[in-house]
């Protein structure tokens, strides 16, 4: 039978697998050691969390998880003919796209319904409550209605 290294106690024999001590409070304070935990492939969708073992070193080390669209060290490859490499310096710029004018993005009927709460005293959260939609979605739809009556 297992016993734990630090206070003697019996081992259970599926914790004796992986560990030389038990699950009492000091034991684990004495005993376990700390992870080092990375994030390694950070996107919109998820983050990717690594822990940081000799393997892991050796592969953060070696390149295994850059982005090869980014880096063309990573590819060890020479650049294709024609490729554009922007001046140093030089930083890109994404702009958004020009926002459609005249087209909003919610039907008549959910905009009349807006106007009709509005008109009633209700406050533009509840409306949205109301409607599934956004309170600054149904502070357009209002501005939107009363703009077109007022002309």
């Amino acid at each position: 039978m297992a016993r734990c290294v630090t206070c003697g106690s019996e081992l259970h024999p599926e914790r004796a697998e992986k560990y030389d001590y038990c699950t009492k409070r000091e034991c684990r304070e004495r005993n376990a050691k700390p992870l080092t935990i990375a994030a390694v492939a950070v996107n919109k969708a998820a983050d990717q969390y690594l822990v940081l073992d000799d393997r892991a070193k050796e592969d953060l080390a070696a390149g295994s998880y850059q982005d090869q669209r980014k880096s063309s060290s990573v590819t060890d490859r020479p650049r294709p003919q024609g490729a554009r490499v922007p001046p140093p310096g030089a930083r890109s710029v994404r702009r958004a796209p020009a926002p459609q004018p005249g087209r909003p993005s919610w039907s008549k009927a959910q905009e009349d319904l807006a106007l009709i709460y509005a008109e009633r005293g209700m406050r533009p959260d509840e409306i949205a409550e109301r409607l599934g939609t956004s309170r600054y979605k149904v502070t357009e739809m209002i501005l939107a209605a009363r703009r077109r009556v007022k002309r």
